[in-house]
């Protein structure tokens, strides 16, 4: 086993010192000498609701002894004394002292302490500690925020709301949700954090690995979207290893703990009522030219290759500038009706601008659910029931979800408590429609030619041969977007169950122990049909999914808590055991195929040399240990040591254990020295920890695959890559320093937070030769250092006359960049995108985008410094981006602004949520093919035209507005002309007929010595010998930067105008409360890159190598859902 550094080293006997401090304070304690003394009794409660409080603290004010209330609130304590003051305290209450006297029973009401009340926060292994007691950053949201308006995914309700977390989703509701906490911290995974949930860690892997069919790329979601954000009292964030380290290796990239309603706040039976219903409206869409019909020129009645001179749309072209349209032309299309001759009659070409406004539809999504609820004195309990109906904007699209959750809490004893909490759910739909791939209806909608009706394509099978072969605009080529959205059909159906049997037991009011049971486990059934005649499947396809996804967590942790004076000692130990299984099954028709009998979905119609059956299962365990001690100095000075071992098996038996430590301080200067009476906190903190991260299963050694079938013999092989036995653990070192500052009773607040995180031996696989007999190899290589600011700004405004208005704002940057590569690896590819992609370089940031870069004149003395330097026939000449280095951009955000305002006044309140991302960058795929095809309206607006100048005109006009003319900037290609006249099209010669269809590249053409120096240049630039090139063969698709876009954006998250019905006019139908609220969500108010597509759904969900299911940031292909305005109404009552 490798030694321990020294860091781990004093931690490891720092902690040991911790421990043995508490032990002698405990047995000094236990030993002292006493009078006879007189018992005091009583019971802690709530001064709210006389609920009683387990965990209050009782102190003899000036001495060592003190007790704790037990679950029934109820204590026990000896006084030597009938002046002894008794000092009674819980978190998040006021403080009371009271003399004994001449009283043997003390009962005491905890009233509230407003001001500081929201700072009581949930951390590691679910401990609720004070904020100010803590030396790192946690994120605090509550219930009430995140319910007040309907989200099918509890983390979409967290964007903007918290620094240093990124939330980004693929796409409607029931797409998949990344979260990112401070970066990316891992090349090789999808960087999410753990979430815990009630104690459960639960599984949030992404769904959309395993596909059926040619390019049917579907997003099943993640699992996280199974809880009822209804069910959530509120989320806590550990954002650094510090405040995570507790939870192992999974807590590398952050820990989100999710603690739900468990009717401890019910003073009695208590019944309530929710239901949201939310219209999404689209109305904007992607901004294409419904100038031209489908072909590849503007052909006119008068100059057109056509027999007779009778116009004919070329429905198979992919190009989008063929006859103009509106212009009074009649051509035969593709539907045109057949005359009495048997030929087809030509009919009006005119334009549909709105095809994609009529294929989709206004989406409707419902919401109801009921939760019943009470809190007597033995028994405290929870159910709940919801229910969620959506109907998406697309045709045929639609998503259920179904959750029970059960919470109890049995007071067996005093001393001795059970609880639980079980969550049902089941997710399904009858058809998911496809994402970024060629199954993608909307991809298709678009893709139908500006000169036809979308809504002449709704009966999408060809009369006589119905579901044989589908109605489109060129049959084999097209495939129409109804026939995708009806016919090719992916279903699924998940269930879930997770939850905990937990037992507590207050053996000494100091000691507590603690034992626990979790479960989490899903199966998930996926049913795809595609039916005969898709283009990428034309025999039709069919197949059947099972995921099962199965994690046992058994836990135990013994609590000591003591207070000693001005010390107070918390010191806790404990372990895990986790065992975890996943599997797949695979069965459906391969690729291309087909099926015996079209239109029958059953694996028994399948051929049997047809078939393809695939079978995974993985499983992993690890057993923890692990220990931690908070101490206190007079309320002032905390310290948080913690420590943790894993034996994980996944990793070879030398380096199968591994230790982390942490360390965290806390100084609070207001207790320290008198500052001032407006200060109520002026807090220093600083946090220093280790978090270890194992690999996935049998990255050790090689497994077998199915290779088919010889002369009906099955056949293994080796999976293709060669794995590293001797593989270390990845290890992330953080450091993080912070303030937090109050004033004014906390009506002002602010919260400060550096951080720097390294994470060593990251787990890449690298490419090696082919013939070697192998294609990667797994290796311990890489050092990414993050660093950034996390910054808070909040307090209440106004609080006054029933009027109050609370405003917070948040910002975030921060930076990864990779500090140490293996040897003979110069980058680390993210993903690649035409001529360039997303690699980072040794020292550089990750996220950075490259591309091919244009040759340009360099020569400074030159007049013609900056044009580009063109080939022979007139195109831009580039170096490649890996030699050149040529970086375009990053598409990480420069940072991200979030503001939350509350206004309310008597029973109305008005809130909202705003995000803005600032900077970075993302490559739309999606533009690149629209204008590949010649369909964007950008392009065409960005053409410039000669406007009548030629000649040494022309040349003085572009020269005199170089800037602007000629050089090539960001994503701008200067060309002059376009598709016809009205561009200032150059002639063009096509089937002896001319054509106004020619454009230039502003720019100058090189001549050379028989070295290869440059002796001279060429103008081309409007004057002779200009090369003329046709306008469909000269877009700078191959160019990545052509399609890369600012990714700055600004959304409304969220605003809600609610009001509470008074009391007065409830109570008299058998109402506690009644509530109503009509409000929005996620409405783009503003985006840099002005194409209409969302910059937030620049990733796609993919799967990589011995890597599990990964994010490609920065990129989207064909998420092109239109932008809606979501109009939402909530009631909620309460009985």
């Amino acid at each position: 086993m490798k030694p321990m550094s020294t860091f781990q080293l004093i931690l490891r006997h720092s902690l040991t010192i911790a421990l043995l401090v508490g032990v002698c304070f405990a047995q000094a304690n236990g030993t002292a000498k006493n009078k006879p003394p007189k018992t005091i009794t009583g019971t802690v409660t709530l001064a709210t609701n006389s609920q009683p409080i387990a965990g209050a603290n009782i102190l003899i004010k000036g001495t060592q002894t003190g007790s704790v209330t037990d679950q029934r609130g109820n204590y026990s304590i000896s006084v030597n004394s009938d002046n002894a003051i008794l000092v009674f305290s819980f978190i998040g209450h006021k403080t009371q002292e009271i003399t004994v006297g001449n009283q043997s029973v003390i009962n005491v009401e905890l009233v509230e302490n407003n001001e500081v009340l929201g700072e009581v926060v949930v951390t590691a292994l679910g401990i609720k500690r004070e904020a100010r007691s803590l030396g790192y950053s946690v994120g605090e949201v509550q219930g009430k925020d995140l319910s007040r308006i309907a989200q099918e995914n509890v983390l979409n309700s967290l964007a903007g709301r918290v620094p240093g977390v990124q939330i980004s989703s693929t796409g409607p509701s029931g797409s998949s949700v990344s979260m990112i906490i401070r970066g990316a911290k891992s090349l090789n995974t999808d960087n999410q954090p753990l979430f815990v949930v009630d104690g459960v860690p639960i599984a949030n892997s992404l769904n959309n690995v395993s596909q059926i069919g040619n390019d049917n790329r579907v997003d099943y979601g993640n699992a996280i979207s199974d809880i009822n954000p209804e069910d959530v009292e509120n989320i806590s964030i550990l954002k650094g290893p510090s405040a995570a380290a507790l939870y192992g290796s999974r807590a590398g990239n952050g820990v989100v703990l999710i603690t739900t309603k468990s009717g401890s706040k019910s003073q009695k039976m208590t019944v309530s009522l929710t239901s949201n219903t939310v219209f999404d409206q689209p109305y904007k869409y992607l901004k294409m030219s419904s100038q031209f019909a489908t072909g590849i020129l503007p052909f006119t009645p008068d100059a057109n290759p056509y027999p007779g001179g009778i116009l004919q749309i070329d429905e198979s072209s992919a190009g989008g500038v063929g006859p103009e349209l509106d212009k009074g032309y009649n051509a035969i299309q593709w539907n045109s009706p057949i005359g009495s001759d048997g030929k087809p009659i030509p009919t009006p070409l005119v334009s549909h601008p709105n095809n994609i406004k009529d294929f989709v539809r206004t989406g409707i999504t419902s919401t109801n659910g009921v939760s019943i609820s009470n809190n007597s004195e033995k028994v405290t309990y929870r159910l709940s029931y919801s229910n969620m109906s959506s109907r998406g904007i697309v045709p045929n699209s639609d998503l259920f979800k179904n959750t029970l959750a059960i919470s109890t809490n049995v007071r067996v004893s005093n001393k001795l408590t059970l609880s639980t909490n079980l969550d049902f759910s089941r997710n399904n739909s009858n058809n998911r429609p496809a994402g970024e791939r060629g199954t993608n209806p909307l991809q298709w909608a678009y893709a139908v030619g500006s000169h036809i009706n979308i809504n002449d394509l709704r009966d999408y099978w060809v009369p006589g041969k119905e579901g044989l072969q589908q109605k489109s605009q060129s049959i084999g080529n097209y495939n129409n977007p109804y026939f995708l959205a009806y016919e090719v059909n992916n279903s699924y159906v998940r269930d879930r169950v997770f939850g905990n049997l937990r037992a507590e037991w207050q053996l000494t009011p100091e000691i507590k122990l603690m034992g626990r049971y979790a479960l989490d486990t899903y199966s998930e059934q996926r049913e795809t049909k595609i039916a005969k005649s898709y283009t990428g499947e034309p025999n039709g396809a069919y197949g059947l999914i099972n995921l099962k996804r199965y994690e046992r967590n058994a836990d135990f942790l013994a609590t000591y808590t003591k207070r000693f004076n001005a010390l107070s000692v918390v010191v806790s130990a404990g372990g895990n055991n986790r065992y975890s299984q996943s599997s797949d099954l695979n069965n459906s028709s391969k690729n291309g195929a087909g099926l015996i009998i079209p239109g029958l979905y059953t694996i028994q119609n399948i051929a049997p040399n047809n078939l393809q059956y695939n079978n995974y299962l993985y499983k992993k365990a690890i057993y923890s240990a692990y220990a931690t001690a908070n101490l206190g100095f007079k309320d002032m000075i905390y310290l948080d040591l913690t420590a943790r071992n894993d034996w994980s098996s996944t990793l070879p038996a030398n380096n199968r254990s591994y230790f982390y430590p942490s360390a965290s301080l806390s100084l609070l200067l207001n207790e320290m020295v008198h500052i001032s009476n407006n200060v109520d906190l002026f807090k220093l903190r600083a946090g220093i920890a280790q978090v270890g991260n194992d690999a996935n299963p049998y990255s050790l050694y090689p497994t077998l695959g199915d290779a088919g079938a010889w002369n009906g013999v099955t056949r293994l092989s080796k999976s293709g890559g060669i794995l590293l036995p001797d593989l270390k653990p990845e290890i992330a070192t953080s450091y993080e320093v912070g303030i937090d500052y109050n004033m004014f009773r906390n009506r002002l607040r602010f919260s400060g937070t550096y951080y720097m995180s390294e994470n060593r031996n990251q787990i890449l696989p690298s490419q090696i030769p082919s013939s070697s007999g192998f294609t990667t190899k797994n290796i311990n290589a890489g050092l990414l250092e993050s660093r950034g600011i996390e910054l808070s700004l909040g307090g209440t405004l106004v609080d006054k006359g029933g009027l109050r208005w609370d405003l917070t704002t948040n910002f975030t940057k921060n930076t990864t960049r990779i500090k140490e590569l293996a040897e003979g690896i110069p980058y680390y590819t993210l993903w690649t995108d035409a001529k360039g992609g997303a690699w980072t370089y040794v020292g550089d940031k990750v996220g950075d985008i490259y591309d091919a870069e244009i040759i340009t004149v360099t020569d400074q003395k030159s007049p013609y410094y900056g044009y580009p330097i063109l080939n022979n026939d007139g195109s831009w000449q580039s170096k490649s981006a890996t030699t050149s280095k040529n970086k375009i951009g990053n598409f990480n955000p420069n940072f991200i602004l979030g503001a939350q305002s509350s206004l309310s006044y008597k029973g109305f309140t008005l809130n909202f949520s705003l995000d803005w991302r600032s900077g970075g960058d993302f490559v739309s795929q999606t533009y690149r093919y629209m204008e590949s095809d010649l369909r964007s309206q950008r392009f065409l607006d960005n053409l410039i035209n000669p406007g009548g100048r030629s000649g040494d005109e022309l040349r003085n006009w572009l020269v005199a507005n170089q800037d602007q003319y000629i050089k090539i900037h960001g994503n701008f290609f200067p060309i002059v002309g376009g598709p016809t006249a009205a561009y200032g099209g150059y002639p063009f010669e096509f089937g002896g007929k001319s054509y106004a269809y020619g454009v230039f590249n502003p720019g100058v053409i090189a001549q050379y010595d028989s070295q290869g120096n440059i002796t001279g240049y060429t103008e081309n630039l409007g004057g002779a010998g200009t090369k003329i090139i046709p306008y469909g063969d000269n877009y700078p698709w191959d160019f990545t930067r052509a399609a890369t876009f600012d990714a700055s954006f600004v959304k409304l998250r969220e605003i809600s105008l609610g009001y509470d019905i008074p009391a007065r006019f409830v109570k008299s139908i058998g109402l506690q409360n009644a509530t109503f609220s009509v409000y929005s969500r996620n409405i783009i108010l503003w985006t840099a890159a002005k194409i209409n597509v969302d910059p937030e759904m620049a990733f796609q969900p993919q799967a990589g190598p011995q890597a599990g299911t990964q994010f490609k940031q920065g990129i989207e292909r064909y998420n092109v859902t239109p932008w809606t305005i979501p109009v939402g109404f909530k009631l909620g009552l309460t009985f």
